[in-house]
């Protein structure tokens, strides 16, 4: 029997030693560097190492007569409350207020833009620092931006004023002075509160002379065809340029890093997967496949039924099937899968179902078993006739939990489909011949990969998304898997029209909107009514937070618990109104998304815990609230739920948003497409790479710092291409340096395994 539990990654001799000195010394703990005490405020930038120091790099170079862009330095901050350095040019100074309770107002500018920054103190510090203030129109500032009375401001912060001499001010006066001998420009970092530009500059000195003479891990053949420069001049030339251009030679070098990294690394695990044996499921004649194929409610696409030849002939293969199934919302993945489970059952193995949510497992558990019919009701393995459907989560306990774990044990239970709790160590298959993992995006990539070693014997992987990839992501992160994109929908879908309705202009859209709802369930149709939040008191919390994007928030709309009374009470009074979220105990959730699907709830008013999976084709409309809490695949996702079946689909995106700010724009993306592609794009330019690829979703620390995968598309074909070069020339990953950046990548899946055992 063999564990479902995450081995590390045996690629050649690796240890967990690094190999190189320049892997060794950018992995030098920070407190080694600076002292535990200094150290410590780096945690909060997500610094631990002297590698991480070095790669964090300026967000503005000063040069010359440089200012910020104050506007859009506002704009970047959000809700405000966040440290910012800029440098801009003091428009006036006023001293306000009598003795003892002075303060300085100091308008700053950068000849468009505005921002007040406050000063508090004694007089006599008053009086000086108006002084400095007076003395130079051009400074550097950091602190921290807050809101006061609906304006940013820039509360007492430190600063260094510019004059044809040096600086003056509050700031480490002679540091800066240094840097300015050293080069040209003169970098201002992301802070801290505690962490402010200039500290964050002299620890980074520090570190450039502790890395002084590093040799370069990166092989010579890599940087001589790639036209790469050295590692250490990279670093200098990001921290310290003596020209734009050479700045951006030093970051082309630091984002190839990232990118081989990556690419190294999938490149070996394919190379891995390749060698490691798997044992062939080619299914059975007149089986359990068969016999699913033949009660099929509904006749399969011709992708669907192309696609199925392509499992079934990678599963009859002795090497383990390692494929990405991505598909838009509604394309029938999930019945590709089962095809393809259902083979490997009739071939005497077992198959797993891995879902990201408890309500999603429970989900397929539901809809398998109604396909399935009487053939989920067999007792066991091969050569069979049926089979046993079991569903493992995290709330099956006690003797429920118990029995699962026997039926999984002795081979009782051939399709499998749970959630986390899978990855338990006690969690033990007869015969796991296939693993299937649903909506990936919601996984980490490290725990996908704790599914993938298994003993000698490796099971068969197929990763499933309806969330569509571009090309780019799908190299950095799927890289190890062979994609297939399944785009036909099944006949019989309706159209779903969307809608974006400005609450604050447009209060009497909101009413229709629950009118169109009342509308759709005269006519027998359903609703789902979708918030962001549970209760009230964080809808509250949430109201209180300033955002310039977001203007005022109606009371009733921010949480399911609010809005299902304000509904019951009032605009859809005398409906089956039904309620869903995370809080709810298992049974009520499994007792609520049942009543909906048999009709016996009108409207679902939910979290996004709809998001994926729930398949009930009489759903005709569903209400957004607050849609500008929600992401763009999540909103892809959601209005998926609807027109899955001849009625025509409404979706209506409720907002509190700002026209012309980027919060409104990507709604009206949404509105304007249901091109998933498209979508998928928007979203990755808006957010972190960690949060799209799925490596935020477990706490992993992402290993892309600043590689952009849609900016940077280019730069990773071009490490790809290196990267399979590399295992060509060198299969056993004996090249040291080669090895630590495949090493790096692999310890990341290690730490994020280790935290999820």
């Amino acid at each position: 029997m063999g564990r479902l539990s995450p081995p590390p990654l045996k690629l050649g001799a690796m240890t967990t030693t690094w190999r190189t000195a320049a892997f060794r010394a950018l992995h030098q703990p920070l407190d080694r560097l600076v002292g535990a005490k200094t150290a410590k405020p780096f945690a909060a930038l997500g610094l631990a190492t002297t590698g991480d120091l070095l790669r964090h790099l300026p967000r503005h170079l000063m040069s010359g007569t440089d200012v910020s862009d104050i506007d859009g330095l506002i704009r970047d901050q959000g809700q405000g409350d966040n440290q910012v350095a800029l440098v801009a040019r003091v428009e006036s100074v006023r001293l306000l207020g009598q003795a003892p309770r002075q303060r300085l107002e100091v308008r700053l500018t950068d000849g468009s833009g505005h921002l007040d920054a406050t000063f508090f103190g004694q007089p006599h510090l008053i009086q000086y620092w108006q002084s400095l203030l007076s003395r130079s129109e051009r400074g550097i500032f950091a602190g921290k931006i807050g809101w006061f009375r609906g304006q940013p401001q820039l509360a007492h912060p430190g600063f260094a004023m510019i004059t044809p001499t040096g600086f003056v001010g509050t700031a480490k006066n002679q540091l800066m002075a240094e840097r300015v001998g050293k080069a040209s420009f003169i970098g201002l970092y992301p802070q801290s509160a505690k962490l402010a530009t200039w500290t964050i500059a002299e620890c980074v000195d520090l570190a450039l002379e502790a890395i002084r003479g590093l040799e370069d891990p990166l092989p010579a053949w890599i940087r001589q065809a790639g036209s790469l420069t050295g590692l250490e001049a990279a670093f200098r030339a990001v921290h310290l340029p003596a020209s734009l251009a050479e700045h951006q030679t030093g970051v082309r070098r630091l984002l190839f890093d990232e990118a081989f990294a990556a690419q190294a690394a999938m490149a070996y695990r394919r190379a891995d997967a390749s060698r490691r044996p798997a044992v062939p499921r080619p299914g059975l004649s007149d089986g359990i496949a068969d016999a699913f194929d033949r009660r099929l409610p509904f006749a399969l696409t011709p992708q669907q039924v192309e696609i199925g030849r392509l499992l079934a002939d990678e599963l009859g293969r002795d090497r383990p099937m390692r494929r990405l199934l991505q598909g838009e919302v509604g394309s029938g993945k999930t019945v590709v899968a089962l095809r393809a489970m259902l083979r490997v059952v009739d071939s005497g193995g077992q198959a797993v179902l891995l879902a990201p949510t408890e309500v999603l497992a429970q989900q397929h558990a539901r809809t398998v078993s109604q396909l399935l019919g009487d053939l989920a009701q067999g007792p066991l393995l091969g050569p069979p006739t049926a089979t046993e459907v079991v569903l493992l989560t995290g709330a099956v306990t006690g003797a429920a939990r118990a029995k699962a774990m026997h039926q999984l044990a002795t081979g009782q239970a051939g399709v499998v489909i749970g959630t986390h709790a899978l990855l338990a160590q006690q969690v033990t298959f007869a015969d796991l011949g296939l693993v299937v993992i649903d909506e990936q995006h919601r996984f980490g990539v490290e725990q996908r990969d704790a599914l993938m070693g298994r003993s000698q014997n490796h099971p068969h992987v197929l990763v499933m998304t309806a969330t569509p990839i571009p090309r780019s992501v799908a190299l950095t992160v799927f890289g190890d898997l062979d994609l297939t994109t399944l785009t036909e929908l099944p006949g019989g879908r309706a159209e779903v029209t969307t809608t974006l309705i400005d609450q604050v202009t447009r209060p009497a859209w909101v009413e229709r909107a629950w009118q169109r709802v009342r509308e759709e369930v005269a006519q027998g149709r359903q609703a789902y009514i979708v918030a962001p939040r549970i209760d009230p008191s964080e809808a509250a919390e949430a109201r209180k937070q300033t955002d310039p994007e977001i203007r005022s928030l109606p009371p009733h709309l921010g949480s399911v618990l609010e809005l299902s009374q304000y509904l019951a009470d009032g605009p859809l009074a005398g409906l089956r109104l039904g309620l869903l979220h995370g809080r709810l105990p298992a049974a009520d959730k499994e007792a609520a998304m049942t009543a909906f699907a048999a009709g016996q709830i009108d409207v679902l008013v939910a979290t996004s815990l709809v998001e994926v999976g729930l398949d009930v084709p009489n759903a005709s409309i569903m209400v957004i609230a607050e849609a500008e809490r929600f992401g763009v695949s999540q909103l892809h996702q959601l209005r998926g739920r609807i027109g899955r079946g001849a009625h025509p689909g409404v979706c209506l995106l409720i907002t509190a948003a700002a026209p012309g700010t980027p919060t409104r724009d990507r709604l009206e993306t949404v509105a304007a497409t249901r091109d998933g592609f498209r979508l998928a794009e928007a979203d990755l330019a808006q957010r972190r790479e960690g949060d799209v690829l799925g490596l935020s979703q477990s706490g992993a620390k992402s290993s892309l710092k600043l590689l952009r995968v849609l900016e940077h598309a280019d730069l990773i074909e071009q490490a790809r291409g290196y990267a399979a070069l590399a295992v060509e020339r060198d299969p056993g990953l004996t090249d040291p340096g080669v090895a630590d950046y495949v090493q790096e990548i692999e310890d990341l899946a290690r730490a994020d395994l280790d935290e999820l055992a």
